[in-house]
């Protein structure tokens, strides 16, 4: 039971904790489009040794498309065709594709998903394991196979790696130093490890006889990289699924709708049917020009660092910074607080995301925070008493004292994640600004300038808040307006008996 009498101290710790990646627990996991930017293809020697004005295809590129053909996956009148393109590898049109026109169809039989690794010589391994850890062993033992791999010549164009921040050396990794990022990654590779020696133990060392070569913990992240940016999971009854050839169709921030990916009733053959993978072009294109998709409108600078190795440095409104909150067990209110917190949807944890040009505060965050500084004077709030109507006066400024508090515990908290970094704006806009950056030193300066930006739009916020203390109207003003105790120029009348 909440005490009229104690104050409770929120501490900064419990606003900006390291946010741990969630997107594997399956319920916060959102539906999103996974895909993988093919700039990490190594295709400089092809383009530096070409004297050509078409760069060549390099061979498993060629032998990957005969595979396409000989299957019927495409045709002479496949719309499109693979080239070298800026990003790397790309899908070209051969010739005008109106926008919604059908670019690609691969049938169900070639999708690579759980389904696939149930039916494959696997399967009975798979039983019970995670979806994305059977997919991911399945992609090994294809690629151990070698030429008696259904997927040969697909697994042949996937690269050994991407610019996702998992793969990066600890050099390139203090280029991240006291973002979010770099916890996510570290706690995104301590997962994947402990995922490895689980299999490793489980599965893979019990049935050599299916896995004959040993299988190292960078072979399980390179099939874990492959994954998280190769793979679909915005199609109907498919959580996580890889389309060969559908998979070579890159990102563009032009593209500003994710309505291009569907799952369709087809021919898959002379005389069968079944479900197809289709893609439709977002954009009309001329004939010569590169096929693009969204991958995700939603995903931060950070998201798409993570995922796929690179972000759109000239795209502000990706920077975002997460603010996690928590009621603390040493809190005298914890069990109060935490009751009122999960009657409303939350826990005893909270994630906001915060993006750059974002003026105005969700309004349950700021219920939150005033939850979690609730104490002193303000503790009857706390009794069971308001059960039912407290999140309701959370929505508004409940005390002085308690409004004050969570404008200097956020500020403090932007103030000490400020100074956790390495660089200053100004040093990473001049970065920029002189251009010559490798693709993750970009992607470094990039993620790290755009957290420290929101950190700063979120101090001005509360700061601006902090000036606004004096004339904000409070909990126990409105009760009295309410109970029709405060006179129009906001003085308290007093009935005084006859």
């Amino acid at each position: 039971m909440a005490s009229l009498s104690t104050i409770h101290h929120l501490k900064p710790s419990s606003i900006l904790k390291t946010p741990h990646d969630r997107r594997f627990s399956p319920s916060k996991t959102r539906p999103t489009f996974h895909h993988f930017n093919n700039r990490s293809l190594s295709l400089n020697s092809v383009l530096s040794s070409s004297t050509e004005t078409e760069p060549k295809i390099p061979q498993t590129v060629d032998r990957f498309w005969q595979w396409l053909e000989d299957e019927g996956i495409v045709s002479p009148k496949t719309p499109v065709k693979p080239g070298i393109v800026p990003e790397g590898l790309g899908l070209v049109a051969t010739r005008d594709i109106p926008r919604n026109g059908v670019v690609l169809e691969v049938p169900r039989k070639f999708w690579i998903n759980p389904d696939a690794a149930a039916t494959s010589d696997i399967g009975t391994l798979c039983s019970g394991l995670k979806p994305w850890i059977s997919v991911a062993l399945l992609l090994l033992r294809e690629r151990s196979k070698g030429d008696e791999s259904k997927w040969k010549y697909y697994l042949d164009v996937l690269p050994q790696g991407t610019d996702s921040t998992i793969y990066w050396s600890e050099e390139e990794l203090l280029e991240i130093q006291g973002t979010q990022l770099l916890s996510t990654t570290l706690s995104v590779k301590d997962y994947v490890k402990n995922e490895f020696l689980n299999v490793e133990k489980e599965i893979i060392l019990p049935n050599k006889q299916l896995f004959p070569l040993p299988i190292t913990l960078d072979d399980f992240f390179w099939a874990f990289g492959m994954l998280r940016s190769r793979a679909f999971s915005r199609i109907r009854n498919q959580n996580l699924v890889i389309i060969p050839f559908a998979d070579l169709i890159n990102h563009s921030m032009k593209v500003t709708t994710e309505d291009h990916a569907h799952e369709v009733r087809g021919a898959a053959g002379l005389f069968s049917w079944d479900y197809l993978f289709q893609i439709r072009s977002p954009l009309s294109l001329k004939a010569g020009e590169q096929v693009f998709i969204q991958y995700d409108l939603n995903k931060s600078s950070a998201d798409m660092a993570l995922d796929y190795g690179f972000i759109e440095l000239e795209n502000t409104s990706r920077n975002g910074f997460t603010l996690t909150l928590e009621i603390s067990e040493s809190d005298q209110f914890f069990e109060d607080k935490l009751d009122i917190a999960e009657m409303n949807g939350l826990g005893e944890s909270a994630y906001f995301d915060i993006k750059d040009g974002q003026q105005a505060l969700q309004t349950e965050m700021l219920q939150y925070l005033r939850l979690l500084a609730l104490g002193g004077t303000d503790a009857f709030l706390l009794e069971s008493i308001f059960r039912n109507q407290i999140w309701g006066f959370l929505e508004l400024p409940v005390s002085r004292a308690n409004e004050e508090l969570i404008c200097q515990v956020v500020r403090s908290a932007c103030k000490s994640a400020l100074a956790g970094y390495h660089t200053s704006i100004e040093e990473d806009e001049k970065l920029i600004e002189e251009g010559n950056l490798s693709s993750r030193l970009a992607v470094a300066v990039g993620v790290r300038r755009g957290e420290k930006k929101v950190l700063q739009q979120i101090d001005s916020i509360f700061r601006e808040r902090e000036s606004e203390l004096d004339f904000l109207e409070y909990y126990q003003e409105r009760r009295l307006k309410d109970l029709g105790l405060v006179g129009e120029q906001g003085d308290i009348i007093f009935w005084e008996p006859k």
